[in-house]
């Protein structure tokens, strides 16, 4: 069953991993790669990369994103979210640190960001706007025929 804006928008506000994917060019599968993100409900969302990374270049060159987060207990249950490209801006330590503690626990998130500016060189910020939404609950064990999955 899909989902409410309100069940998805709190849903994709959790800290989940995603699945970021970005057109990867001509002849390419697109570039899918697990990332950390954070957002707010009703506003946009961001992620944190490397300034020379490719996930950076392909954005850049794509102009858009998406992202896929779910989770299998207590229920089968994602979020893909698409959308434009706001703008890139060097990442500061603040985003850094609150990225950080919004997925380790409090203890580690000193030591992380520590390392990730020791370790990881320039880092940007890349601002999407959801556009597009599909998601999904699929209900409880016995609600859930694997037979019936993707139809």
């Amino acid at each position: 069953m899909a989902l409410s804006r309100a069940e998805r928008e709190k849903f994709l506000a959790e800290p989940h991993i995603a699945a970021l994917a970005v057109d990867a060019g001509p002849g390419r599968a697109p570039l899918t790669v697990p990332i950390w993100y954070q957002y707010e409900p009703g506003g946009d969302l961001w992620i944190m990369t490397g300034a020379d990374s490719r996930k950076n270049r392909l954005i850049r060159e794509a102009g858009r994103f998406s992202l896929l987060v779910d989770r299998v207990e207590p229920t089968v249950r994602y979020v893909s979210v698409e959308g434009p490209v706001l703008d890139t801006t060097p990442a500061t330590v603040e985003q850094l640190r609150e990225l950080s503690a919004r997925y380790l626990p409090a203890e580690a998130v000193d030591a992380y960001v520590a390392f990730s500016l020791q370790n990881h060189g320039e880092q940007v910020v890349i601002r999407m706007r959801p556009e597009r939404w599909v998601s999904s609950d699929l209900g409880g064990q016995a609600d859930y025929a694997p037979e019936h999955a993707g139809s």
